[in-house]
């Protein structure tokens, strides 16, 4: 067993028994672990200073950037585990898909997807397309030491949802007018999708990322039995074909409380839950045999010390009993926040967490 591979053989060794790693495994803790999604990011005036003149797409293939804005909530926030800074779309571009993510709407796609013909442009992902990754990834790992490093993309439904509106949709008509009318060519679709995200999580875990999230970021715009019929076969294969590596596997989507039972069985280790469902009831609907992710909602974050804290309690009351409990929040930190808010709440939970 070389030095830097786990008991198992597959996870390193150096963040193999955090905090983080312990939760994911249901096994005890010395304290909850806390992380963000978002954290790397938007809310802080370090990141907005590195970023400066930098398009997102291109920031997100400069390794030191990456590396840098990475790291960054981790030393100001002294959060248990690290997220790589990227964005869902990087693979689409990657291949060769004409997007862009433009300020104030997000990705935007020159030439939706919406024929079988267009599945020709939905081509393999090679290590070599994101070779920037795999640099970024031994970048942060080499600095990380004991904190582990999230990897992460978009799940299939997510991403067919921005290539057949051609950006972000509220009521994703053309995408659910291809699932209920051409059932083939939806499958079809989030097949591929499916191989391309599973190839940019392997590039993410084989760099020495410790975990990866999956993020449906949409998928609680679905009913459960289409969720089941149309969704879930494309994100168990992702998952399944990272299952080898032996990293814990999130699984996290918006608006998904009546989904729970059915991303958990996607194949997740861990499921996120965002803030409508508290985590006790999440965990009735999932089952045993899964940790949890979340859940305080992120706008307590623009209350009081005395309210954020009140909150953070219900939130891990509400943890007690479950098999694993990793705090987030229950979506994204938004671009608003005060940095001091997360900081002192990141604290607040190791504090009344601590054995």
């Amino acid at each position: 067993m070389s030095a830097n591979q786990s008991p198992a053989g597959q996870q390193p060794t150096a963040t193999y028994d955090s905090a983080f790693m312990k939760a994911c495994r249901r096994e005890p803790v010395p304290h909850t672990p806390v992380w963000f999604m978002r954290q790397a990011g938007r809310s802080l005036p370090e990141y907005h200073k590195a970023r400066e003149g930098i398009a997102m797409l291109d920031s997100c293939t400069r390794p030191e950037l990456v590396a840098e804005i990475t790291l960054q909530p981790v030393r100001r926030h002294k959060v248990d585990a690290a997220v790589y800074f990227s964005d869902i779309v990087v693979p689409l571009k990657a291949i060769g898909i004409d997007l862009d993510i433009k300020p104030g709407v997000g990705p935007v796609v020159e030439k939706p997807i919406r024929t079988r013909a267009d599945l020709a442009r939905l081509r393999d992902l090679t290590p070599d397309d994101v070779s920037y990754v795999t640099e970024a990834v031994g970048l942060l790992t080499a600095e990380l030491g004991p904190t582990p490093l999230i990897g992460f993309a978009g799940a299939p439904f997510t991403l067919a949802s921005y290539l057949i509106e051609g950006g972000p949709s509220r009521t994703y008509e053309n995408a659910k007018a291809i699932m209920y009318g051409d059932p083939e060519l939806w499958a079809d679709l989030l097949d591929r999708l499916a191989d391309i995200t599973a190839a940019f999580l392997k590039v993410q875990i084989e760099a020495g990322a410790s975990a990866v999230q999956l993020f449906d970021s949409w998928a609680g715009a679905l009913a459960p039995a289409d969720y089941r019929r149309s969704v879930l076969p494309a994100s168990a294969k992702v998952l399944k074909a990272v299952e080898g590596y032996g990293v814990p596997r999130i699984h996290f989507g918006v608006g998904t409380g009546e989904l729970l039972g059915l991303m958990g069985e996607a194949g997740a280790d861990v499921v996120g839950v965002d803030w409508r469902v508290p985590l006790d009831e999440a965990a009735r609907r999932v089952g045993p045999g899964k940790a949890l992710q979340g859940n305080l909602d992120p706008t307590v974050l623009f209350t009081s010390t005395e309210v954020v804290e009140a909150k953070t309690r219900e939130v891990l009351d509400s943890a007690k009993g479950l098999e694993g409990h990793i705090f987030n929040l229950g979506h994204g930190v938004m671009p608003n926040t005060d940095p001091d808010s997360l900081t002192r709440l990141a604290e607040y939970v190791h504090t009344q967490t601590a054995l």
